[in-house]
C-alpha cells in the first residue's frame, strides 16, 4: 500500500526516539557484547579513583603514551599524559592544526559515591568490632545497609612508606557488612522518613567479633583485630590517621537480563563515560584538532580539592602541552580555552517506568535509544547550569549524524523535581563551549546502577567521532 502524504510528512519530520538495537547486525552485536565484557573488566578492577587512574595508566603506555613530564618537546602525533596525585588523569594526542586554534576535550570523573573510613575509624562495642564511616557524595544511606561491602585504599605510614589495601573481591577474602533492625523490631524506625531511616552515624562496618585471648587487657576484639592488620600489613592504629580507605559494594559488574543487554555494576557514574572516552582516544589516529582526555576526581562532592577540575591542574597540564610545542606567550592559555570545545561526558538519569512520576517523558534519555546529550543541568531555573549554545548544539548534531552515533536530547527529570550538576561549567567559565554528553543510568548513585550496552557502545563512538572534528 503507498504511503499517504501525512506519513510521509511525519518521517521526514518528526523527531524519533527509536530503540537502537534493532538496527544491528550479528557482526555489530557481537563487537558491542565483547566491549561491553571489557568495560565490565574495568570496573571490576577499578572501584576506586585511584586504582581506575592505575588501569587507564597501563592502557595508555601499552598503546604509546608516554609522561609529559619525560618529553622536552611535542611534536604532532605525540601522545602524552600526566597524573595528578594518582587520583585524576589527563591525556592529549597532538593534533596537526596549531593548539593556539584550540583543542577537543572529553572530560569525565572517576570518583563515585561510596563511604569513607573516618580519621579515627575502629571501636568495640557489644563483643564486636566496628570501623566509623562518612558517606561521600549523595547516596541513600539505606542502600548500604545489609550488603557484601569491601575495603580498597591506601594507609600511607610516616616513614614514607605506603601499603595498599583491597579486602572483600577475592573469593577466599572475607566481606564486610552494615547491620539494620530488623522488622519485628523496627516500628519506630519505619515511621521515620525515608532518608532519616538510616543514620550517616549508624553506617559503622562490621569487621569482627573473636576476642584477643587475654584477660589482662581491655577492648579484645578490637586488639585482636589491631593485631591481624599489623601481622599482614604492618600498620598500627595511629596509622589510620594518614590513610585513604574507602568502603564500596563488593559485587562484581555483571550482564543483566536474559537477554544480557544491559550491565550492572557499582561505580557506573562516571566509569562508564571514562572507560568509553579512554577507548575512544585509544582508536583515535594523528586529529586535526589536539585531543584532550580529562579524568578527574570529586565531582561527586563539588569538584572541589586540587584533584578536583575546580583546582588549577588541568590548566597546568594544557600550559605544558603548550610550552612543549614551542607556541606559549602570555595568556594564550585563555584564547586556546575559548577556541575549544568539550564533551563533558558525564551520565544522565534515564527513564524508569517504575518511576516515570519524576520525569518529563518527551524529554528523558531512554536505555537502548542512544548517547544523551544534556543541554543544560543545574536545579529549578537552571540555577548553577552550563547552557550550551544553539550553535554548539548543532555541531554536535552533525557530528554524530555524520558518524551513525544515535543520540538523544534529555532533561534530567521534571522542572523543579530535582535537579544535579557536572563539570561542564567549571570548563565554561573558561570559555570552552561545553555541553554534557553521556550514558542514560537506572539507580544512579546506588551501589549497583544499569546501563544499557547499546549505549555504551554509542558512547564510545560519539567519543571518537567528536575526536575527529
Amino acid at each position: 500500500m503507498e504511503e499517504t502524504e501525512g506519513k510521509k510528512l511525519k518521517e521526514k519530520l518528526f523527531n524519533k526516539k527509536e530503540v537502537g538495537w534493532n538496527k544491528l547486525s550479528k557482526d555489530e552485536i557481537s563487537n558491542l557484547m565483547k566491549f561491553s565484557d571489557e568495560y565490565m573488566y574495568f570496573l571490576n578492577n577499578g572501584k576506586t579513583e585511584r586504582e581506575c587512574t592505575n588501569f587507564v595508566k597501563k592502557m595508555l603506555e601499552d598503546n604509546g603514551f608516554e609522561s609529559i613530564n619525560n618529553k622536552e618537546n611535542l611534536q604532532v602525533g605525540d601522545k602524552v599524559y600526566f597524573i595528578n596525585r594518582n587520583k585524576s588523569l589527563y591525556a592529549a594526542i597532538i593534533g596537526k592544526e596549531s593548539l593556539e586554534k584550540g583543542i577537543n576535550i572529553i572530560g569525565a570523573h572517576i570518583d563515585s559515591p561510596r563511604l569513607d573510613l573516618k580519621p579515627n575509624p575502629l571501636y568495640e562495642e557489644g563483643g564486636f568490632a566496628y570501623l566509623k564511616t562518612h558517606y561521600y557524595g549523595g547516596i541513600k544511606k539505606y542502600q548500604w545497609t545489609t550488603i557484601p561491602l569491601a575495603i580498597h585504599g591506601i594507609v600511607a605510614k610516616t616513614n614514607g612508606e605506603i601499603v595498599e589495601i583491597s579486602i572483600g573481591e577475592a573469593d577466599d577474602d572475607p566481606i564486610f557488612t552494615i547491620t539494620d533492625l530488623l522488622p519485628h523490631l523496627a516500628q519506630e524506625q519505619m515511621e521515620r522518613k525515608l532518608k532519616e531511616g538510616i543514620k550517616g552515624e549508624d553506617l559503622n562496618l562490621l569487621i569482627g567479633s573473636i576476642p584477643f585471648d587475654d584477660n589482662e587487657v581491655n577492648e579484645k576484639v578490637k586488639l585482636n583485630i589491631l593485631n591481624l592488620l599489623n601481622e599482614k600489613y604492618g600498620i598500627i592504629e595511629s596509622d589510620f590517621l594518614s590513610s585513604e580507605l574507602e568502603i564500596v559494594p563488593n559485587f562484581k559488574a555483571k550482564s543483566l537480563g536474559f537477554d544480557k543487554s544491559m550491565v550492572a555494576a557499582y561505580g557506573q557514574d562516571d566509569r562508564v563515560c571514562a572507560y568509553t572516552a579512554v577507548r575512544a582516544l585509544l582508536d583515535t589516529k594523528i586529529p586535526q584538532t589536539t585531543s584532550v582526555l580529562i579524568l578527574s576526581d570529586k565531582e561527586e562532592i563539588g569538584s572541589v580539592g586540587n584533584t578536583g577540575m575546580e583546582s588549577l591542574v588541568f590548566d597546568l597540564f594544557v600550559s605544558e602541552l603548550l610550552n612543549k610545542t614551542g607556541i606559549n606567550k602570555p595568556d594564550l592559555i585563555r584564547k586556546v580555552f575559548c577556541n575549544s570545545k568539550m564533551l563533558s561526558s558525564d551520565v544522565d538519569a534515564g527513564f524508569d517506568p517504575i518511576y516515570a512520576s519524576v520525569s518529563d517523558t518527551k524529554n528523558s534519555g531512554y536505555l537502548g535509544k542512544g548517547i544523551a546529550l544534556v543541554k543544560y543541568t543545574g536545579a529549578k531555573g537552571k540555577s548553577g547550569a552550563s547552557d550550551a549554545n544553539a550553535e554548539f548544539v548543532a555541531q554536535i548534531r552533525a557530528t554524530f549524524e555524520n558518524g551513525n552515533v544515535p543520540y538523544q536530547l534529555t532533561e534530567l527529570g521534571k522542572v523543579d523535581i530535582g535537579g544535579g550538576g557536572t563539570i561542564a561549567y567549571i570548563l565554561a567559565n573558561k570559555g570552552v563551549d561545553v555541553i554534557d554528553c553521556g550514558i542514560p543510568v537506572l539507580s544512579m548513585h546506588a551501589p549497583y546502577e544499569v546501563t544499557s550496552k547499546f549505549d555504551i557502545y554509542c558512547a564510545y563512538e560519539g567519543y571518537k567521532a567528536f575526536w575527529k572534528m
